[in-house]
This record gives C-alpha cells, sequence and structure tokens, in this order.
C-alpha cells in the first residue's frame, strides 16, 4: 500500500509551513493588536492591514528569489554589504527614534536595517565558506568575513539592538563552526565569547536588571521582570485549548508589546497549548526539511545557505519562544512569521525564497532538465556512433 505524501519535495514543504505560519501569525496578530489599535489609532485593522502589505511584498520577494539561481547571490553581495553599511550608518544620523533606541529609517517607507544585516551577513559568510568546504580548504577565524560581520554587529549594539546583534554575529559564528572551525580556535572562540557575554551584560546598567529579572522576574514584577511575569501569566492561563480566539485579556494592556516580540504569549492565551505545540512542531518540521535541502545542495555554498537560513528561521522562532516562556531573558527577537514586523517578515520570507531556491537547483520537486548538447542533435549522435571507420552507415 503506497503512502500518501502531504507534499512532493522538500521544497514545496518548506512554502507550505511557511505559509501556513503566516496565516496563523495573521490571526494572531489582529487579535493581539486590535484593540490597541482601535484605542490609539482609531482603526483596529491598522496593524493587520500594515502586516497583508508587508506579506504581500514579501511573497514577491519570495517568488523572485526562488527564481534566481542562489549562485548569482555572490555577484550581489558587494553592492548588498556597502548598501547596509551605508544604511546602518545613516540610523545614527536620521534613524527614527522610538523607546529610547534608533532602529528605524523612514525613505518614503519605514523599515529596519538591522534586519537586512541578517540577510547579509549569511550570504557573506556563506560565500567564503562554501568554496573553502568545496576545495577542503583551511578555515579560519583570520577572514574578512568576520571583520566585516564584527563592524555591522557593533553598528546595531549602538543602537541599542544586542538581541539582534548577537544574532548577526552568532549565525556567523555558528557557520564557521559547521564548515569545520579548527579545534584550537574554537575553544579560542568559546572563550571569547563568553567573555564578551559577561562584558556586554554588564557594560550597560539596563542589560544587569534584565538578566536579574530574566532570574527571579517576580522579583521585578513592578519593573524590569513585569513583561516576563505578564507572559507567563498568559501563558498559563490559556490551558490546553485556551480561551479562544480574541478573548484573551493580556492584550488590554496588561502585556507590553503583545502583537510583536510577546506575540507567542497572546497565542498560547487565546490557543492554549494545543495551538502552542502546533507552532513548535511546524518549526521543528521547518528545520527538518531545511536540513535535507541542506544535504542535498550541489555545492558548499548551497549546503551554507540552507544550513544559514535553517538556523535563521527555527533558530529565532526558538529563542523567542524562549524569551516569551522565561528561558532566556528579554532579548527583543521576534518570532517568524508570526510576531509584527513589516522588515523582519519580508527578510523572513526572501530567505525562505533563497532556501527554496537552493532545493530547486538540487531538482527538488522539479523534472530534470534537459541536457543542453554542443550544436549536435540527437539523430546526429546515433549516427556517430554507428559510423564505421569507412564511412559508412550499418543498417
Amino acid at each position: 500500500m503506497q503512502k500518501t505524501k502531504l507534499w512532493v519535495s522538500p521544497v514545496e514543504a518548506v512554502l507550505y509551513i511557511m505559509l501556513i505560519l503566516v496565516i496563523i501569525g495573521t490571526v494572531n496578530i489582529f487579535s493581539a493588536s486590535f484593540v490597541m489599535a482601535g484605542q490609539l489609532l482609531d482603526d483596529s485593522y491598522f496593524f493587520l492591514k500594515r502586516h497583508l502589505i508587508s506579506f504581500g511584498l514579501g511573497f514577491a520577494g519570495l517568488l523572485a528569489a526562488v527564481r534566481l539561481d542562489y549562485h548569482k547571490l555572490r555577484r550581489l553581495l558587494l553592492p548588498m554589504t556597502v548598501v547596509t553599511i551605508a544604511l546602518l550608518i545613516a540610523v545614527k544620523f536620521i534613524g527614527i527614534e522610538a523607546n529610547g533606541a534608533k532602529r528605524w529609517l523612514n525613505l518614503g517607507i519605514q523599515f529596519q536595517p538591522s534586519e537586512l544585516a541578517k540577510l547579509m551577513s549569511l550570504i557573506l559568510t556563506a560565500s567564503y565558506l562554501g568554496p573553502k568546504i568545496d576545495r577542503n580548504r583551511r578555515i579560519t577565524l583570520m577572514s574578512m568575513p568576520i571583520l566585516i560581520i564584527g563592524i555591522t554587529g557593533f553598528m546595531v549594539l549602538r543602537q541599542p539592538d544586542m538581541g539582534t546583534a548577537s544574532i548577526i554575529v552568532g549565525l556567523c559564528v555558528i557557520l564557521y563552526i559547521i564548515a569545520g572551525l579548527p579545534r584550537s580556535q574554537l575553544y579560542l572562540l568559546c572563550a571569547l565569547c563568553a567573555a564578551g557575554a559577561v562584558y556586554l551584560t554588564y557594560a550597560a546598567a539596563y542589560r544587569a536588571e534584565r538578566i536579574s529579572a530574566w532570574i527571579n522576574p517576580w522579583a521585578f514584577q513592578d519593573s524590569t521582570g513585569y513583561q516576563t511575569v505578564q507572559s507567563l501569566l498568559a501563558i498559563g492561563s490559556g490551558g490546553f485549548f485556551g480561551a479562544g480566539l480574541g478573548m484573551g485579556a493580556s492584550k488590554f494592556y496588561y502585556l507590553p508589546e503583545a502583537h510583536t516580540d510577546f506575540a507567542f504569549a497572546v497565542l498560547c492565551q487565546e490557543m492554549g497549548f494545543a495551538g502552542a505545540l502546533v507552532v513548535l512542531l511546524l518549526l521543528g518540521a521547518l528545520a527538518c526539511y531545511g536540513g535535507q535541502i541542506a544535504r542535498q545542495a550541489q555545492d558548499g555554498f548551497g549546503k551554507m545557505l540552507a544550513v544559514g537560513v535553517t538556523i535563521l528561521v527555527a533558530g529565532q522562532g526558538l529563542a523567542n519562544i524562549a524569551m516569551v516562556s522565561g528561558l532566556l531573558p528579554v532579548i527583543g527577537v521576534p518570532l517568524p512569521f508570526l510576531s509584527f514586523g513589516g522588515t523582519s517578515l519580508i527578510v523572513n520570507m526572501v530567505s525562505i525564497g533563497i532556501l527554496m531556491s537552493v532545493g530547486r537547483k538540487a531538482g527538488q520537486g522539479l523534472p530534470p532538465e534537459p541536457r543542453r548538447t554542443s550544436g549536435r542533435t540527437a539523430e546526429g549522435r546515433r549516427r556517430l556512433r554507428v559510423l564505421r571507420p569507412g564511412g559508412s552507415i550499418s543498417g
């Protein structure tokens, strides 16, 4: 008896899983934001409409990325890097400030350049490591991508945005480790990361307070630990099946950032443990199929791109869920496809498009491309095979 498959290839699976997550996220974003939007902006659909516009732009970017041969990304790398760094510099001078941080630019449309830096750092790292893997060359930290990404991460950290800076630098480092970083450099890297984490934590008073609130949020429930406490209350009150869509109480100004960083808490309150489990299973499935695409990629560049996109999307998802659940400090990492954020949604969808492009090039879910010949027809090749030394054709 032949088994029925939900999808014919990892490429198709990645697309459908992403679309399911987007649908869940769209419902959750509207449910988490309509109260605030209605009272503060006189339009309950304000965030929903912006989310749908971002989805449209992201889907167009995904289609473009799927159709593009991912090898051409290496040609676009230099202008992409220059533009990203220029935008991060522009944030310092003309950026929009909100909640004590400058992270956004308004150049006709408002967007967050640090989200673009995530994708740039991924492509830059994969572009360096891919050929090294193909030629079995030694991987070393003393390389140009480390320098560029270190500078990029520092600029994002100064916005300040430690969460995004950690993702930019951490993704690069993880890819180096996967590619085969020498053990001596790995030990050195671990020591530097530990020292850097301690320094950055206590270099700013608000970060040290967040660590204290993470360890014991109930002791800081009226200040730094307020978000974590309200998030835990929202998750715990959802039970197994939740209070029902739109019925959660946390959105009524109890939980800050309910539609952005803490969207998962609203989902747990309204969809319960069952809804949370569905999201976790979808993220796990996305990671599994992304790993399949990476294993079947044709070259080192494709493998590193596929692994990087998988870590970027699924890793951010797990980090956000851990943050919302109190397993990690509050670091401002969005939940891909479920948190409100236009630039984040577009970048994640384009990243999925790149992952699908790698899978398409490996032949997943596509009919084999016809072989190109050097001007000879099939009949001509047949004749050459049966041509006798004397010049006559048999039969």
